[in-house]
């Protein structure tokens, strides 16, 4: 049985068992005109972003903010003055009044946060990726299987034009039989950009330590892993889990791909001594589909841009460049001045943490779903599939041996040599 057919007989096997359960609330769908009430875990940089988006949405309502940094509280207090901040995300989850939660903590705190709001009824904006590890995923599913609640992902590519024309140009009429994604994220930046300067007031008074811990080794205070906690990995997947999971998400759901056979991931880090995770690698997933999906990053480098695929099949190309266009190439046209269709390179300073129309849309599609109870643009098993694939990555990279799922077991297990 292939781990997706696997995944969906849990998802409806969870169903049944959970139907008469408590955590299956009874509440109807919201009116069209019915205002969201939100409430924000994880006030950084990105969750400050994306609440402000959602706030650009129509009748909606930010009530509580929830981060073990009390600075990011008062921050969030300077947008909204009269919501209510809390140090531990569980008070802001015992609000019944709240309808549904934004979280953007670290990595190493999705599951974390995602189960006791599951548990709290409240439906979910997850920012990706979506789970840390195996164990994290298995656990966000059980709480979510049969719980009625509405759970969009943060892969704003697909809530963008460029996934309907994707689709339009991947038909095996039009592309023939796929073999080959190769994907790319270049950024000519030192540590990708997220090197943050350390605040005064970031200190052992000022942040709850052991919340921010989460279930990670436990170690002395750190401000430098408070504020740069993507740089060690405790608690982050690097660019993998910020920007790879973003191209194979948008992909895995534009053709229906599923956890990846094989994955072997090479690379290093060069240019970053203060971060533990490497700078530069090249992925490469063995899809069970019979095609190989690759994904080429580096940060001292911008030729290919952010986001740049080029989908391969027996007919023809398609590419997508980091402004979302997306152009189909015949293969008769291969090799002939194919590379004017790729546009001039911009020089501007990577968008870290900014929001774009992707993510408005994206956050619309999750306010419009929470009112009606249809399923979002990206919903937990594109989440559950993508993280799956980011994490055999890195566990690839970190124990220098390609890596198998094993859909029986549900886990990252060494791969056998190739026949």
């Amino acid at each position: 049985m292939s781990s997706r057919r696997k995944f969906m007989g849990q998802m409806l096997g969870g169903t049944a068992a959970l139907a008469a359960s408590s955590l299956v609330p009874s509440r109807s769908a919201l009116g069209a005109s019915d205002r969201v009430r939100l409430g924000l875990i994880g006030a950084g940089g990105r969750g400050q972003e994306i609440l402000k988006t959602a706030l650009r949405c129509p009748n909606t309502e930010a009530v509580g903010v929830a981060d073990v940094y009390t600075r990011r509280l008062d921050e969030v207090k300077g947008v909204v003055p009269s919501i209510k901040t809390f140090t531990d995300f569980r008070r802001l989850l015992d609000d019944a009044s709240i309808d549904a939660v934004l979280i953007a903590t670290p990595q190493h705190q999705h599951a974390l946060n995602f189960v006791p709001a599951i548990q709290a009824r409240k439906d979910i904006y997850q920012e990706k990726t979506m789970a840390f590890s195996p164990d994290h995923a298995k656990r966000m599913r059980a709480a979510w299987a049969g719980s009625s609640r509405i759970v969009q992902i943060g892969i704003q590519s697909t809530s963008g034009e460029a996934l309907a024309k994707a689709r339009e140009l991947t038909t095996a009429d039009r592309l023939g039989t796929i073999t080959a994604i190769h994907t790319h994220h270049f950024r000519n930046a030192p540590y990708g950009g997220w090197i943050r300067p350390i605040p005064t007031d970031c200190d052992s008074q000022h942040v709850d330590w052991k919340a921010f811990q989460g279930e990670a080794e436990p170690r002395e205070f750190s401000g430098d892993r408070v504020i740069n906690w993507r740089f060690y990995w405790d608690y982050s997947g690097g660019n993998v889990f910020e920007n790879m999971v973003h191209q194979v998400g948008f992909w895995y759901k534009v053709l229906g791909l599923g956890i990846p056979r094989r994955v072997t991931m090479s690379g290093g880090n060069y240019r970053s001594p203060k971060m533990q995770l490497p700078d530069t690698m090249d992925v490469a997933m063995d899809q069970p589909e019979s095609l190989l999906f690759t994904w080429n990053s580096m940060f001292g480098n911008r030729y290919f841009g952010e986001g740049h695929d080029l989908v391969l099949g027996t007919k023809g190309t398609v590419s997508r460049d980091e402004s979302d266009r997306v152009r189909f190439v015949p293969e008769e046209r291969a090799g002939k001045g194919v590379a004017a269709e790729i546009p001039g390179l911009s020089s501007s300073a990577p968008d870290i943490v900014g929001g774009s129309d992707e993510t408005l849309l994206h956050m619309q599609n999750f306010i419009d779903c929470v009112r009606s109870r249809k399923e979002p643009n990206c919903p937990f098993e594109i989440g559950f599939r993508s993280a799956i694939a980011c994490q055999m990555a890195i566990i690839s990279y970190r124990q220098g041996r390609s890596v198998s799922w094993d859909p029986q077991r549900e886990d990252i297990v060494p791969a056998r040599p190739p026949l």
